[in-house]
């Protein structure tokens, strides 16, 4: 599990891919590496990945073809940055929300505009993922635990929500360098989806008895 306080930004040294199979990304983590074991867990831009190498600064994983379908690391190239975050531990806090590093779409960001210190970000979203998203709610972009300040109406044919960045957001992540267009990870509040799951089976427990 995850939190979405992003430790530190790493960036990619090599992928080796494997058609749409597989993928091996190489990574260097300033900090990260530190007491982290061979098959420990690290979320990179928000997806829950198993180191399957270390070497001092520099760590490996294997990323599965679903993952590849699923979020933007098959389009990382060499030289590009990434948001780690490490894996919470038992007894740690829980600073920002519960993220499982469970990517369920890509979204697209749309807008950006400063608002004197902090910036304003809206974000194009699939259609199947909206109903999950709830203002004053919770997302998780590129491995962000960030809290929706707007989102469209139902009825829209193409949905978006947007968010707020502080400074050191800004700073910190590699949100603050998004460009209109890119594309990031996004994963929804997994409480929703939960709720959504046992509603569907409401009623259906006596028919099976």
């Amino acid at each position: 599990m995850f939190t979405g306080i992003i430790a530190e930004q790493g960036r990619v040294l090599s992928v080796e891919r494997d058609g749409d199979a597989s993928a091996t990304v190489r990574l260097h983590a300033p900090g990260s590496t530190d007491g982290l074991p061979l098959g420990g867990s690290i979320a990179v831009n928000g997806v829950c990945l198993t180191a399957t190498a270390i070497d001092g600064r520099d760590f490996s994983v294997d990323v599965m073809g679903e993952t590849l379908i699923r979020s933007t690391i098959g389009e990382l190239a060499p030289g590009d940055a990434v948001n780690l975050e490490r894996c919470v531990p038992a007894g740690g806090r829980l600073d920002g929300h519960v993220v499982q590093g469970h990517v369920d779409g890509v979204g697209t960001l749309q807008e950006r505009e400063h608002q004197g210190n902090w910036e304003r970000l809206r974000f194009g979203v699939p259609a199947r993922l909206a109903r999950y998203i709830a203002e004053k709610g919770s997302i998780a972009i590129d491995g962000v635990s960030l809290t929706v300040t707007a989102v469209s109406d139902a009825a829209v044919q193409d949905p978006w929500f947007e968010v707020g960045l502080i400074p050191t957001t800004l700073a910190e992540t590699g949100l603050g360098a998004k460009a209109t267009g890119a594309r990031v990870n996004l994963e929804v509040d997994v409480l929703a989806k939960y709720t959504e799951r046992l509603l569907a089976f409401r009623g259906t427990e006596g028919e099976a008895r």
